[in-house]
Order: C-alpha cells, then structure tokens, then sequence
C-alpha cells in the first residue's frame, strides 16, 4: 500500500512539473538568455570575448585532462596485466604541472588586465550623473545640469499579485529611467542612502557596489539608441526584486530636448510662490 501511495504522488509530482513547463511561456513573455546579453559598449564588447575567449581555454584545459585520464586508466588498468610504475617525486613532472598553468594563467592575465583597467578609466567624461540607491528606488541626479529625480518600479500591482498578465518587462520597468545621450562618455558616481545596493546595466558591462558613506565610480558610452534594463545586484532588503534599472539612450538632439525640459521644470518648482512647497518633493513631481 505504502509503495503505491509513493508512486501515485510521484507520478502527481511528474503531471504537475510537465504542466508547469508547458505553462512557461505564457507566464512570460520574455526571450530565455543563455550568455551574455548584446553588448552595446565597448567594454562591456571586452568582457563578452573575454568570457569567450575564457571559456574555450577551460574547454580545451576539460577534454585534454579528462581525455588522458579515461585513456589512462582504460590502457593501464590491471585486468590487462598492467603494473603500476612506481616513482616518487619525479622532478619533470613537477616542473611540467607547474610551468603549463603558470603560462595558461599569464596567456589569460594580459587580455582580463587590459579590460578591467579600461573599466577604470572614467577620465574626460562628456555627461556625470550621481545615482544614489535607496530602499527601493534609484535616485538620478545630473550634476552639470542641475537636476535629478527618483526612479521607481512601475509594473502595476495586479501584475505583482497576479491579479493580471505579466508584461513583457515584467518588474524591470520604472516610472523616471536614466537618460543619456548616445556616443558620450558618461560617468556614474554610485552611493547610497541606506544600505548597499549595486547598480548594474548588463548591456553596458556596468555592475558596482553603492556603499553607503563612500562613493565609487564607473562609466560607460552607449553605441546604440535604445531601452537598456538591469537590477540591483546586491541583496539590499524585502523590496530587492523591485527595485530595476533602466536606461534611456536618446540620439543627440533628442537628449538635448529632454534635457531642457527638465531644467525647465526644475526652474518652474525653484520659483513656485513663496507660500507653495518648493522643495525635493515639489521638484520630484515636477519632473513627472
């Protein structure tokens, strides 16, 4: 009785996993990734072909070791007669294991250097935006322009609860993203407010802690008009899955109308009636 009472809950269990992976798609809508994201920078070009680059040599480094090993033991094993050599610290073979990873590690080093330190280089940049993490939401402010604002999550309630279909971009969608010009080099200087976050831009190959009390820096120049999402990498409470990145790349021309009309907003909450609020609050609505 016993064992036909398990065979009926796992044949259950099987039903139940087969529906469920048939479900999938119409749960999301959203393209399954297996690597990396198209990059649109060039940095985050590096780390894809480096990753690549990478994965080959442990490719090559996984057939060569576990080829000679299963030939090995398949020529040498006993039932054929086989004896064992008997050696002890045999100085060739020391010297061999320990000069062919030292040259692998070194063929690998130069190329993983060589981007980390471009990674590095946030000199000369055309655009500097100081994004603040916060319990849940991004704070945005472009320092050479005067103005800033908050970005939160904006995929509706009754999607969270589910109440109503996922959208497409599901929990990755705000209500202010970042925006940014295409072809400038813009630099993020990345903080936070309460506790660590991470802001990190897959697409750009973006990804550093916000710390609170320190500042730290990155940069990225976006090739491509575009939408461009991400998340907060760093497990920063109850409300870290709804706390999305997302960037706006707009041409020259239309970046440079967004961003006067911001300015205009900003200036228009600065001079609201002295009897009016003209604080953060009232200039955060008035970027809405």
């Amino acid at each position: 009785m016993e064992r036909t009472s398990k065979g009926t809950r796992g044949r259950r269990l099987a039903a139940a996993t087969f529906a469920a992976l048939a479900a999938l798609p119409a749960v999301s809508h959203a393209a399954l990734e297996w690597n990396l994201q198209t990059p649109v920078t060039e940095i985050a070009r590096q780390q894809f072909e480096l990753h690549t680059f990478i994965f080959w040599i442990c490719m090559v480094i996984f057939v060569g070791v576990f080829g000679v090993m299963f030939y090995s033991l398949f020529r040498h094993r006993k039932s054929i007669g086989h004896q064992a050599e008997q050696f002890h610290e045999n100085t060739v073979v020391e010297v061999v294991w320990t000069v062919i990873p030292f040259l692998i590690l070194l063929f690998m080093a130069y190329p993983a250097t060589k981007t980390i330190l471009a990674m590095k280089d946030t000199s000369a940049p055309d655009l500097t935006i100081k994004v603040t993490g916060y319990q849940w939401k991004w704070g945005y402010d472009y320092l050479q322009d005067g103005f800033g604002y908050y970005s939160s999550l904006a995929t509706p309630l009754a999607q969270i609860e589910g109440r109503a279909p996922k959208g497409e971009n599901y929990l990755l969608e705000v209500d202010n993203p970042m925006v940014v010009p295409v072809g400038a080099k813009v630099r993020v200087l990345i903080t936070a407010g309460d506790v660590l976050h991470a802001w990190w831009v897959p697409a750009f190959g973006v990804k550093q802690d916000a710390i609170p009390g320190f500042v730290r820096d990155s940069w990225f120049r976006a090739e491509k008009v575009g939408t461009y999402r991400g998340q907060c990498a760093e497990l920063c409470g109850k409300e870290h899955g709804f706390m999305p990145v997302v960037v706006e790349v707009k041409s020259t021309e239309d970046y440079a109308k967004w961003a006067a009309e911001q300015k205009q907003k900003v200036a228009a909450a600065a001079a609201a009636p002295s009897g009016q609020a003209a604080g953060p609050a009232a200039m955060q609505a008035a970027l809405r």
